[in-house]
């Protein structure tokens, strides 16, 4: 169980949602049409390097569970806290957030809603939204975090020009 200390320290890295974040090299859409080639095999590329891991607090991949999705993370001292995965289509004016998960010890310090609203303000103009599926247990959190956000992570199928998560 987390200190009083640590979850000051989860209050802080909240703050820092929109101004300390590492983004990782590269796109997961750079490596698409590869991979669709060689139907997702690393044919004659057994050992292609992993994006480096940013030393910041937030960081930005490549999503590990949706291809072409990235995640969002946040790390204190050392350990993932919090992670969403999400995905953008600008000629849409869409975007899709899904998975947000916080480490149990860290819930209600703020860390999820900081970290979309850092999303929000980085694609600014788009309308959010989820693939739906959720527990009736996180359907107020929803319902927050939604609240007065075009698209209101509400449940949406990704676009034409987006991946299936």
């Amino acid at each position: 169980m987390a200190s009083e200390e640590d979850r000051r320290a989860a209050r802080v890295l909240a703050d820092l949602a929109a101004t300390e974040v590492g983004r990782a090299p590269g796109k997961e859409a750079a490596r698409s049409p590869l991979r669709w080639l060689t139907r997702g095999r690393r044919v004659g590329r057994e050992d292609w390097p992993d994006d480096p891991e940013p030393d910041t607090p937030w960081r930005d991949t490549r999503s590990a569970n949706r291809p072409g999705w990235r995640e969002r993370a946040a790390y204190l001292d050392g350990e993932e806290v919090f992670a969403a995965d999400y995905e953008v289509c600008r000629p849409c004016g869409l975007a899709w957030v899904e998975e947000p998960y916080t480490h149990p010890d860290y819930q209600r310090c703020g860390l999820a809603a900081a970290a979309l609203a850092a999303l929000r303000s980085e694609y600014p103009g788009l309308e959010w939204h989820t693939l739906g599926g959720h527990f009736r247990d996180t359907e107020p959190f929803w319902s927050a975090v939604g609240a007065g956000i075009d698209g209101g992570y509400t449940k949406r199928d990704t676009c034409p020009h987006g991946t299936v998560g």
